[in-house]
């Protein structure tokens, strides 16, 4: 393999790599950590996907109408090695209550979850909370 040859391979991989470097972002880079939400309300949806998973809540606004919160969390493989899968999150269709930060640039409704709380009395705590 000639010197060029070799120089080109490493240039592809470096760009290959480029993409899912650029594409993961920090937790205290997207969401507001000296905040925190409580919201109560509905899991509509788990997104078992990577880099992360992401929870859907329907929550209730004082004008009775519903927003639906993208609450985003660890990555699947941490999920599946502390045990859990998308329908132990899921639970049973019963209110929760959760903890989160917001998104650091106001976007409505995107926050990162810290915490859920079950009503048949039992819990997944995903980060520190105060």
């Amino acid at each position: 393999m000639t010197t060029n040859t070799r120089i080109m391979l490493v240039f592809v991989g470096c760009l290959a790599a480029a993409g899912q470097v650029l594409a993961h972002h920090s937790v205290a880079g997207q969401f507001d950590g000296s905040r925190q939400l409580t919201l109560s309300g509905v899991i509509s949806d788990v997104d078992w996907i990577n880099p992360h998973t992401y929870l859907y809540l329907d929550v209730e606004n004082d004008d009775g109408t519903v927003s639906t919160w993208r609450l985003e969390s660890l990555p699947t493989a941490m999920m599946r090695k502390a045990g859990l899968t998308s329908e132990m999150l899921r639970g049973d269709g019963s209110a929760v209550t959760v903890v989160a930060i917001p998104a650091r640039d106001g976007t409505a409704t995107l926050g990162w979850l810290l915490r859920i709380d079950y009503e048949a009395g039992h819990h997944y705590q995903f980060g520190a909370f105060d």
